[in-house]
């Protein structure tokens, strides 16, 4: 069962504008630091990789019906790339507290996560499935 839906559409200009009024401090605030790492193996597309991570962030907390209140931050919120590549998404603190509140009993919830940009737009959709345990 779909557990929850969301999608962000985010401007890559803005977050290079950001990045270039705010530097590290919007970094350390909105990112984690694999987040960042990663950002910085691709020196060219550094805001659009940041972009990308900033819209997954909000589809994700969209997804789980809270938007970032209720004890869901940024940095609870980190893209991460599965084995195969596949991006996806590791959860801690107020961001896993929610998505385990609306798991329902016998069930384990999985994230679904896509990115794309082209610029100046970064686009990302999370959904969450709900699928029986064993």
């Amino acid at each position: 069962m779909i557990l929850g839906l969301g999608s962000d559409l985010c401007n890559i200009e803005r977050i290079q504008k950001s990045l270039d009024r705010f530097g590290t401090r919007f970094e350390q605030r909105s990112f984690t630091d694999r987040e960042i790492a990663k950002a910085k193996t691709r020196p060219h597309n550094y805001a659009a990789t940041l972009a990308k991570r900033f819209a997954a962030k909000e589809a994700f907390s969209k997804a789980v019906g809270t938007g970032f209140k209720a004890g869901v931050f940024m940095k609870d919120i980190g893209v991460v790339n599965a084995p195969s590549g596949a991006p996806t998404l590791a959860l801690t603190g107020g961001a896993k507290a929610r998505l385990d509140a609306i798991t329902p009993a016998g069930h384990v919830a999985v994230v679904h996560l896509t990115l794309t940009d082209d610029h100046p737009w970064a686009f990302a959709m999370v959904m969450i499935e709900a699928v029986k345990e064993g």
